[in-house]
């Protein structure tokens, strides 16, 4: 669990647990996070988003306000496991 500060709100970043990474991962997701800067507050309580990272994939964020200000990496999908759909054809995503 990590605690930063975005716009005067404190925020709580965590991990699910089943989720197993790196320290220096973990750090470089929170260096992202920051970079939201004003945006993240603009999220609403049960909201999700992700980020696309080269190194790591997509990243998916859980977004609580209530009782306090919570962001959880809920999932990191690399890659490989990343798919496209056109009309009804489901293809591997490819650069």
């Amino acid at each position: 669990m990590y605690r930063f500060s975005i716009d005067g709100q404190e925020w709580i970043l965590r991990f699910s647990p089943h989720i197993e990474i790196e320290p220096e991962i973990k750090q470089a997701i929170i260096s992202t996070i920051l970079q939201l800067g004003k945006e993240l507050p603009s999220y609403s309580h049960g909201e999700s988003f992700v980020i696309m990272n080269d190194y790591l994939g997509i990243i998916v964020f859980n977004v609580e306000k209530i009782p306090s200000f919570i962001l959880t990496v809920s999932n990191i999908v690399s890659e490989e496991n990343w798919y496209i759909q056109n009309n009804l054809t489901l293809k591997k995503y490819k650069k």
